[in-house]
């Protein structure tokens, strides 16, 4: 398996292209309900973990708050910083690594971005990053699938076309992780890329996130943020905070 498959699928227009659908209704309504929640003051200053083209975060800009968005696809950031806006900055990063220690009062991974790497230390790596960008007591929020429920629900085969474009996806589980394989028919032209998500439980990403300087606060099953059943839920929504520094 391509450990690096990231760095090809996210990079490229097929990615854009598959995932243009995505409800941004929804995504500003759960991005309002997590501020309000958090009661985040204007100014803050929030940092987006794995942005992608910034819709997240130019929604945070929007709502007055200091934002920086960072993704590993430099093709995301290009297309983020053609919409970029006061308060909104972009930057290609990666998020194993820690952007700026101590700078952020709040920092967001959102939308299923986190557990990518198919060793256990390197999506760790991800969450001692986020504590080590935190200010003393900062929140993260880890916005992840609630595998309990998605295993069993798998969609095994899918045959989709946007604009012109054939998308063959495969859907499996490997005991560990979650593969996705998507074969794109485009004219005379054939691409296999791969999406792979770490099949992590909740008790899994406490002891992940213990380990890092954070203690879950809050967990929420749904983009309401209604409560969390690991059979029904949609999501796994972790509220962390940073220990004091």
């Amino acid at each position: 398996m391509d450990k690096e498959w990231f760095k090809d699928w996210f990079n490229t227009s097929y990615y854009h292209t598959l995932y243009k659908h995505r409800d941004e209704s929804e995504a500003h309504r759960f991005i309002d309900h997590l501020c309000a929640y958090l009661k985040v003051k204007k100014g803050s200053k929030i940092l987006d973990l794995a942005c992608g083209k910034g819709r997240h975060a130019l929604h945070l800009a929007k709502k007055g708050y200091q934002t920086t968005g960072v993704d590993l696809s430099e093709e995301s950031i290009n297309k983020a910083k053609e919409h970029a806006i006061e308060n909104a900055n972009f930057e290609v990063h990666d998020m194993r690594k820690t952007f700026i220690e101590k700078e952020f009062d709040y920092v967001f991974n959102l939308f299923t971005s986190f557990g990518y790497f198919e060793a256990d230390e390197e999506n760790l790596k991800v969450l001692k990053a986020a504590a080590a960008n935190l200010k003393s007591e900062g929140i993260f929020v880890l916005d992840f699938l609630n595998v309990k429920k998605v295993i069993p629900n798998l969609i095994a085969n899918e045959d989709k076309t946007i604009d012109g474009i054939n998308f063959i996806i495969n859907r499996t589980f490997n005991g560990k992780q979650i593969i996705k394989e998507i074969l794109v028919n485009d004219g005379h032209q054939k691409h296999q890329f791969k999406e792979v998500v770490s099949a992590l439980e909740l008790v899994a990403l406490e002891k992940m996130a213990n380990s890092s300087g954070l203690h879950i606060i809050n967990i929420f099953g749904n983009y309401k943020l209604q409560d969390f059943n690991s059979q029904n839920s949609d999501r796994l929504i972790l509220l962390m905070q940073a220990e004091q520094k």
